[in-house]
């Protein structure tokens, strides 16, 4: 094989997730894709579909499994932590306020990264702390650009309407003012991966002495900045 590493097994189950890439194929069509023998392919793709790395469709035929999702998702997950870093640090700076990176999992948003006040009242949200979805202006950016089904589900008992989520559509960012906790008041905006899907929410949470009934006005600009790093840190990286 061309592209030999010196692990036979390894190159040859390369080569058929490589032959997979471009679409389904039948047994026949690994064998003609790859050249190995019937009996190699045939036990090759057998066992990568006992790990998930491959899968079959209606039809029978071999296709990518969805280990590769989950194993590419991981990995776009750690440059999006590898990036978060700085760019929530630099946020922190220009707003003078915590600012927070959250995921989706579920009916939950999960606090990924985070960069604390220096001084002063901290409005903390730890990473790791699981929030709910039915409140806070992270909510409603990872909310917005749902699918209808989902949103439709995701919006009964909500502290936030279908009306609210269109606003945010059409502005790029989401404030919130004493939804999820009283006296605090955020503003989000969304990070989008290389298909352009939102999948994750940049966001500044502090009092609202702080950050006023419009912390929009005062933040929305900054927070959107932070969340097209980044997307563009996510694009360069494809993922």
């Amino acid at each position: 094989m061309d592209n030999s590493s010196g692990v036979g097994v390894l190159d040859k189950a390369a080569a058929v997730l490589s032959a997979l890439e471009s679409g389904p194929a039948t047994l026949a069509g690994l064998v003609a894709s790859t050249g190995l023998a019937r009996p190699t392919a045939h036990r090759l793709a057998v066992a990568l579909e006992h790990h998930r790395m491959v899968a079959r469709d209606m039809q029978g035929r071999f296709i990518l499994g969805p280990r590769l999702a989950e194993l590419s998702a991981a990995a776009g997950e750690d440059r999006l932590l590898a990036t978060a870093g700085p760019v929530l640090t630099h946020l922190r700076d220009v707003t003078g306020e915590s600012a927070q990176l959250y995921r989706r999992q579920g009916d939950m948003r999960i606090c990924v990264a985070a960069a604390e006040r220096l001084s002063g009242l901290r409005d903390t949200v730890p990473v790791g702390s699981t929030l709910p979805m039915k409140a806070g202006s992270a909510a409603q950016v990872l909310m917005a650009w749902e699918e209808p089904e989902r949103l439709h589900r995701g919006l009964q008992g909500a502290r936030f309407t279908a009306t609210a989520l269109s606003g945010v559509r059409r502005r790029g960012w989401a404030q919130s003012i004493g939804e999820r906790e009283p006296g605090v008041a955020s503003v989000s905006a969304p990070v989008r991966g290389p298909s352009n899907r939102v999948v994750a929410a940049v966001s500044v949470s502090g009092p609202i002495e702080r950050l006023t009934r419009h912390p929009g006005r005062m933040h929305a600009q900054a927070v959107i900045d932070a969340a097209t790093r980044l997307s563009e840190a996510l694009r360069r990286n494809g993922g």
